[in-house]
């Protein structure tokens, strides 16, 4: 009998422990680091689909889309620190209710404008330097299996998919890669964006296939974002998968394991 009543405690023990874990691991997710998958080629070649990240929701501080009302019982957001231009940042859409990724490029009072596929901000010239050719193969990707938009299409099945790369230098030196698909594409001219207070404004390095703050919230867009939207920034990728699954190990990408996300 004794016997029997140290089995049973060890049991109701070790549920302890996992329901203990899981509420830990619960906690943890909730308030300090989502995961992300992309879905989508918007931020190539900065992500690509399949990256798998964690989004570090301490970046900014807590809002209702970053923290759960029982646990940060607020409206609005409390900013522990100003977003920078230039993070990568994880937003809850303000019309759709999903999540997006997209780059912090206007913070409240600036100006953004696009002029002929090249961004300008406060009335001066981001400058872009040549960077080369991105290059990936023409076929479906991801569990959505979309196929790539190319800037040198027609691509047959299985060729070679380009896009022109430049690296942007935003004001402060802080550097990325924007890809470009289309000469005179719907974003690349557009009219001046004042970007008002406690809003942001985002783009995806993909510029020519990111539906982003250049796009109206009436018509599905971002378009000024509050900053009660934010989640919080990515930081770093931790694995990367090619294929359908993330499961799928024959299909990770070995060089963005834990790779800097700039």
């Amino acid at each position: 009998m004794a016997s029997k009543t140290k089995s049973e405690g060890g049991i109701i023990e070790t549920i302890k422990t996992v329901v203990y874990a899981l509420l830990i691991a619960g906690l943890f997710r909730t308030l300090l680091f989502q995961p992300f998958w992309i879905p989508s080629e918007s931020m190539k070649d900065t992500l690509l689909i399949g990256d798998f990240l964690f989004v570090n929701k301490m970046a900014y501080g807590y809002s209702r889309y970053s923290c759960p009302f029982a646990l940060c019982p607020f409206s609005g957001r409390i900013l522990a620190t100003e977003p920078e231009r230039g993070d990568v940042v994880v937003f809850r859409h303000p019309t759709q209710g999903t999540d997006f990724i997209k780059r912090l490029i206007g913070l409240p009072g600036d100006t953004v404008q696009m002029k002929d596929g090249v961004l300008w901000l406060n009335g001066q010239e981001v400058p872009q330097t040549p960077a080369g050719v991105f290059e990936e193969l023409y076929e479906p990707q991801g569990p959505m299996r979309n196929m790539p938009r190319c800037e040198n299409a027609p691509v047959g099945a299985g060729g070679v998919c380009t896009r022109s790369r430049f690296t942007e230098t935003l004001p402060g030196g802080r550097q990325h890669d924007v890809l470009n698909i289309d000469k005179n594409g719907f974003g690349d001219n557009t009219d001046i964006f004042t970007v008002p207070p406690g809003k942001y404004f985002f783009m995806g390095d993909n510029r020519d296939n990111s539906t982003d703050s250049r796009v109206s919230q009436s018509a599905d867009g971002v378009g000024y974002l509050p900053a009660e939207y934010l989640i919080g920034r990515a930081d770093r990728i931790i694995f990367s998968s090619a294929g359908r699954r993330m499961l799928y190990f024959w299909t990770w990408r070995a060089d963005r394991f834990l790779k800097a996300i700039e």
